[in-house]
């Protein structure tokens, strides 16, 4: 297709798949500039980041993606966020970005089966200076959760964690959520593998709960191509 270029009205040819639909595949020299353009890390999330590869291997794909975390940081801040949820938190970035977004009183509650890989953040929670805002209960979250008994009224929560418990824990969490309140769900899209008629039970636990929480009369619903997909949910 043939578009023009705006700064001098010359046209230029891109080649796209579908001239109907608009995206791009996020490479790392892509990823560099969407966190050089984003809220900037700190040393400690950089060196977090660092850390995780370096003590988890290849399960550091279990971190979130790094354009991720400002996300969540804008997010919080953009809410007001006083009270806020996570569930799988693994070592800790998306904690170290959602408390950095919390207002100065704000809480963040993270609920996680392994404290071994949530000890790999703490020292970075501590050299953030955002350790205080962070509390972490460990052990199955459909157990700790429903037992759970927030101090207010819930701004945010971001679930990344088993895939099959995600019905759970937003059924869960919505009654928590004040009106407003957004729950963000990780690896919505799950590597594009929900358009596949696959049987692995991550990626059917996925699109079960995306067609739930879509239909939901309770919530308005919007799944964003960030990262390996968030859905967000805004309680009415």
């Amino acid at each position: 297709m043939v578009v023009p270029v705006a700064s001098d009205g010359n046209e230029r040819t891109v080649t796209v798949a579908d001239a109907s639909s608009k995206g791009l595949s996020v490479t790392p020299a892509l990823r560099s500039y969407l966190l050089e353009h984003s809220l900037p890390q700190t040393e400690a999330h950089a060196d977090l980041v660092a850390a995780t590869r370096e003590a988890m291997g290849d399960l550091a794909i279990m971190q979130i993606a790094e354009e991720q975390g400002p996300f969540l940081t804008w997010l919080a801040r953009l809410l007001g966020a006083r009270r806020a949820i996570e569930i799988g938190t693994f070592t800790g970035l998306s904690a170290l970005c959602i408390a950095d977004g919390l207002t100065d009183d704000g809480r963040l509650t993270c609920f996680d089966m392994n404290d071994e890989f949530v000890s790999v953040g703490r020292p970075y929670w501590e050299r953030a200076g955002l350790a205080d805002r962070i509390d972490v209960v460990i052990g199955p979250a459909a157990e700790t959760l429903a037992r759970f008994e927030p101090d207010g009224p819930v701004d945010l929560a971001f679930i990344d964690a088993d895939k099959p418990g995600y019905r759970t824990y937003y059924e869960l969490i919505l009654p928590m959520l004040r009106p407003g309140g957004v729950i963000v769900f990780d690896n919505s899209l799950f590597f594009g593998e929900v358009l596949t008629d696959t049987d692995d039970d991550n990626v059917r636990a996925i699109r079960d709960l995306n067609a739930h929480v879509a239909a939901d009369s309770r919530v308005d619903t919007v799944l964003l191509n960030v990262g390996d997909g968030l859905l967000m949910a805004s309680k009415r």
